[in-house]
């Protein structure tokens, strides 16, 4: 009896470790997230080892991401279905394993938070820290403040540890939401910890000099805005937003002003701001490929092949709904149609509900409302965070489903 009372403290410890074990683990992975300069990434290797070493000691996946399993399976075999119609196949397979391995991403973060909802403030929590880490250097690289500055910029333009400005900047949008979240709604004596780290990645966003990335992070904080005014019956509360949305806005604008007296901001602030580029309305730019993309597809049930169409007409689609049909075909287009429309209709059921993981859902579901609109401008088929987002979202969902199991 002594003997088994002697190792309950040694299995408690040995269970405790291993929990921290395997936090550390995700924590590391989404870190890593935020330095993609070059691929294969640090990233895609530790998470595919991370993504088998849990599957091998019993990853679950429960019953209410079952769909995402399925829609994420079948959007990857039209890709494969229409690699048929490639006459070369090139770099293709290697670029449908890379699909097929983020949507094992979105999955694998689905199944986690589902099964722990405390792992939702680890990935935040390294969320943030990496893209800080990456602000600073898109920041510090775009002065030339760094020794070899240029391998955090990208056309003259912050990329940070990232090959893209277009894809730096939207990695930024969900760490500077939930951090707008915590500034609105948290503690006073708290706020300076936020609104340092908010600082960092705002200004990280602003010198990405990405349209899209302005946009993504304007248009996700007055979504969140929305909807915690809408949320809370508190008068005072309600007061409080307004007034420190009010600052917040009135500390940007200062900001921008004094940012714009530096010349070569200014001159590429006035360029990035117009709403339509040379490269957009020219006459075979993104406008133009739309219409012969959609074209095109309209003839090509199974699709023509992942990539293909940049090799004919020299630039991608950059459309992510042109991009299915055309690299995925009909099945792949009608497939990741219902994954969004599916995430966003059960997402936003359970949105307002008060739960632990709320604030969590709620930042990470206007950020995915945002790229799914981002997404009729550029393909944001391969953005790593894109996935991370859609796991998030579903680990709500099945939360949501065994906590209503559980009160019936």
């Amino acid at each position: 009896m002594s003997a088994i009372t002697h190792d309950l403290p040694r299995a408690a410890v040995n269970a405790r470790l291993i929990g921290l074990i395997a936090t550390a683990a995700i924590a590391l992975g989404v870190l890593l997230s935020g330095f993609v300069i070059r691929e294969p990434a640090p990233y895609e290797i530790y998470m595919a080892g991370l993504i088998a070493t849990w599957s091998l000691f019993g990853l679950r996946i429960p019953r209410a991401i079952s769909p995402l399993v399925v829609l994420l399976v079948v959007f990857n075999l039209g890709g494969m279905i229409s690699m048929t119609q490639m006459a070369d196949l090139g770099g293709t397979p290697l670029y449908l394993a890379v699909s097929l391995f983020l949507a094992f991403t979105a999955i694998f973060f689905a199944a986690v938070t589902s099964s722990d909802p405390k792992l939702y403030s680890v990935i935040f929590l390294s969320w943030i820290a990496s893209a800080v880490v990456t602000s600073l250097l898109g920041i510090l690289g775009y002065f030339g403040v760094l020794p070899g500055a240029e391998m955090f910029t990208k056309y003259g333009r912050a990329a940070g540890a990232f090959q893209d400005p277009n894809v730096f900047g939207p990695f930024l949008a969900l760490p500077g939401i939930y951090l707008l979240h915590r500034l609105l709604t948290g503690s006073m004596a708290r706020a300076p910890l936020y609104a340092a780290p908010l600082l960092i990645i705002t200004g990280g966003i602003f010198l990405s000099f990405s349209r899209g990335a302005w946009g993504l992070f304007a248009a996700s904080a007055v979504l969140l805005t929305g909807s915690l005014f809408l949320q809370s019956n508190s008068g005072r509360f309600r007061m409080r937003i307004v007034l420190m949305t009010l600052a917040a806005v009135s500390l940007l604008a200062a900001a921008l002003i004094i940012a714009l007296q530096i010349p070569s901001i200014a001159e590429l602030f006035t360029s990035r701001a117009q709403l339509v580029q040379e490269y957009d309305g020219a006459r075979l730019g993104r406008f133009a490929r739309y219409v012969i993309g959609f074209l095109l597809a309209m003839e090509k049930p199974l699709g023509i092949g992942p990539l293909v169409f940049g090799q004919i007409y020299g630039e991608d689609t950059h459309d992510i709904w042109l991009k299915a049909l055309l690299d995925y075909g009909w099945l792949g287009f009608a497939t990741y149609l219902l994954l969004i429309v599916w995430t966003v209709a059960a997402g936003f059921r359970i949105l307002l509900r008060d739960r632990p993981w709320q604030p969590y859902l709620l930042s990470a579901y206007v950020v995915f409302l945002g790229h799914v609109a981002l997404g009729t401008v550029i393909d944001t088929d391969h953005w790593r965070h894109f996935y991370l987002l859609l796991g998030l979202i579903w680990g709500a969902i099945a939360l949501e489903a065994r906590h209503q199991r559980r009160a019936s």
